[in-house]
Parts: C-alpha cells; structure tokens; sequence
C-alpha cells in the first residue's frame, strides 16, 4: 500500500513538474486529425498499452524496481525503494529530439533535487543520489532515457503480541 501511494505521489509530482512543456506527438491515421503536442503523460509501472509504446510518445513511466526493509535489534527501522523513470519523446529532428529528451529529464532531475520529499512523507535519498542515463541507440524518431532514484519510505510499525511483553 505505502509503495502505490508513493508511485502516486510521484505521478502527480512528476506531471506538475513537466505541464508546461509542450512535446511534439507522431500522428496517427486513426486518430484523425494531426496532433498539436501536449505535456508528457505519466504512467505508474507499466503502460495501459504496451505494444502501444512508440504511439504514447511523449511519456514518463516510474516503476518501482526494488525495495529494502530493515528492522535491526536496538537500531532504527528503515524501509526504502529503487525507482526506474523511463522517459520518451518523439521528433522528426534528432538534434532537437535528443535535446527535447534532455531538457524533459532536467526538468524532473530538478525538481526532484529541490524539493526531495513528496507528499510530506517520501523522502528522496541523498546519498544514493539521482543517476540519469541517456540510451545511445539511434531509435530516432523516438528518444529514450532513464533515471534512477532511490527513496525512503514511512517506516512499517511493528505490533507485538501482549503474551510476549509479559
């Protein structure tokens, strides 16, 4: 529950982050009428259409890829997840393409590093750092990136049996 709630925290955080950054979109026949651009959509763990990738240019997928929970004797409780955010853009141009990538990647980089904690119960973990990964493959028109962060998580109380404290 707590993992759901911070991929959520971090969709809207990501969507507020990036709304202004109007993102050319590859027309489609069955969509009619030639697309205007619009902001990247954000999806949570996997996309509604898979086989769809390349027609949901420009997006932003968080998935959370591990998790760590530490419950040590006498130290302090800790509960933390790895997430991976996969960024695509699409452009005819692959100068502007690439910096398109670029620029909506800095503009989450960013603004996770300012604010770091989401929700007023996520924290972004600083040690562990933001690492940002551009993929060298020529798959123009369509660019892709990723980033990895690393987050804490509300710490999972633990409930002891009263039989045992006596």
């Amino acid at each position: 529950m707590v993992k759901t709630e911070f991929l959520e925290a971090l969709k809207q955080f990501t969507e507020k982050a990036v709304q202004d950054m109007i993102l050319p979109v590859r027309y489609q026949q069955e969509d009619g009428t030639p697309p205007t651009g619009r902001p990247a959509d954000v999806y949570k763990m996997r996309l509604p259409d898979g086989k769809a990738a390349s027609k949901k240019a420009p997006y932003i997928l968080h998935q959370i890829v591990t998790g760590m929970d530490r419950q040590t004797e006498g130290g302090e409780d800790t509960s933390s997840t790895t997430v991976r955010s996969i960024f695509v853009v699409y452009s005819d141009d692959e100068q502007l393409g690439g910096l398109m990538l670029l620029e909506l990647m800095e503009r989450v980089r960013i603004a996770l590093l300012r604010q770091v904690i989401l929700d007023g119960r996520f924290q972004l973990d600083k040690r562990t750092g933001v690492e940002t990964l551009i993929y060298p493959e020529d798959t123009a028109p369509y660019f892709a990136g990723e980033m990895s962060s690393t987050w804490l998580l509300p710490r999972v109380e633990r409930e002891l049996d009263k039989q045992w404290l006596m």
